[in-house]
């Protein structure tokens, strides 16, 4: 053969930069042929999630086709189609052919955590993966990114990561199953019950709503009338009190007079009864008033309003609810609260993901970057 047989896998490599896997654009570019294999070294993985093993491929003096893949024998048209997506360098081939790791592959924790053999106990062995993974991963994330090489172990590994998540997630599922039907069947069973119950329980109370309101008008009401006699008679008292007070103070000015004149016995004593009589009378009258006043007090405190009897009553009960006014300025007055941020974010988020919507004032759209 005179022509170059490893042309294709040369270029091919150039643009792969010696491991990587081809982009859909540069297998357009390179127009690999699915019925003949290119001669070169590859990476193949012989079925799904199975690791990636070296492969070449060449052609001997008679042009028949030769394969190796993990050094034995293969058929070079089933190994073609994913290898020819990934060519690595012929160093690398016997490198890895001897042992060595792939420069993406991420440590092995069953090699250095000495792991034990596969228990059949999936969560027991999965936790065992996971713990020697995270105690890897730890060191690893001490240190930042510097080399393509770490960058692509990253990615290998958090996909290593994700299948364990994914097994967890698949066995979670068939073992919750039982409970969740389980717990569904219950559901079945008792919804109509429990929520036909509280519905027709809120409709009662609903319906004997308008009664209670109506009781409580009436209450208010009596409130009212009551606190306004309760003051009438608390003026009412007051005046009674200071009339007392002006008939006592009167009796001893006049008596005061009377000593200091001398007059007869017989007269003074006549007068001293009717003042003493006097008296009496306006301190029973403010006395009197006074009771009055309290009982009015009594009266017109507040009293339940409410239906039914102990351990089954229905009353109201006060809810407070805005009523908003002015809905711009009470924009203006929230903006700074939490909640209002967290809820504009999101919206702007929303708007932000749909490239055709109109940005309104104050935001943009601007590029966010992430490791997916």
């Amino acid at each position: 053969m005179t022509a170059d047989q490893y042309a294709w896998w040369r270029q091919a490599l150039k643009l792969a930069g010696g491991y990587r896997e081809l982009t859909h654009d540069q297998l357009l570019l390179l127009a690999p042929s699915a019925d003949s294999p290119e001669s070169g070294f590859f990476r193949n993985r012989p079925f799904k999630d199975a690791p990636l093993v070296p492969v070449a491929i060449w052609r001997d003096a008679s042009g028949n086709v030769i394969c190796l893949q993990g050094g034995k024998e293969a058929e070079a048209d089933r190994v073609w189609n994913y290898a020819c997506r990934n060519p690595i360098t012929e160093a690398l081939y016997h490198s890895v052919l001897a042992g060595e790791p792939w420069p993406d592959e991420p440590p092995s924790v069953s090699r250095e955590h000495n792991l034990p053999a596969k228990t059949g106990d999936l969560h027991k062995d999965l936790t065992l993966e996971l713990a020697a993974e995270k105690e890897t991963v730890e060191g690893f994330l001490k240190k930042p990114i510097s080399t393509q090489e770490q960058a692509d172990q990253a990615g290998v590994w958090a996909k290593r990561l994700a299948g364990i998540a994914t097994k967890a997630d698949e066995q979670f599922n068939v073992e919750k199953r039982p409970w969740l039907d389980g717990g569904n069947a219950v559901d079945d069973k008792w919804r109509d019950l429990r929520t036909d119950a509280k519905d027709l329980a809120k409709k009662l109370k609903k319906h004997g709503e308008a009664w209670l309101k109506e009781l409580d008008r009436l209450e208010q009401e009596r409130q009212r009338k009551a606190r306004e006699d309760a003051d009438r008679i608390r003026r009412e008292a007051e005046a009674a009190e200071q009339r007392a007070a002006d008939v006592a103070r009167a009796a001893e000015e006049k008596a005061q007079r009377e000593a200091d004149t001398s007059p007869g016995l017989a007269s003074s004593f006549a007068q001293e009864s009717d003042q003493e009589a006097r008296r009496l009378e306006a301190e029973a009258e403010a006395r009197q008033l006074a009771q009055r006043a309290a009982e009015a007090a009594r009266e017109a405190q507040a009293r339940p309003v409410f239906a039914g009897r102990t351990g089954a009553k229905m009353s109201l009960h006060t809810y407070w609810v805005a009523n908003i006014t002015d809905y711009d300025a009470l924009v203006v007055a929230l903006k700074d609260e939490p909640e209002v941020r967290e809820a504009i974010e999101k919206i702007a988020g929303r708007i932000a993901r749909n490239k055709d919507a109109a940005l309104p004032a104050g935001m943009e759209r601007v590029p966010d970057k992430r490791a997916a």
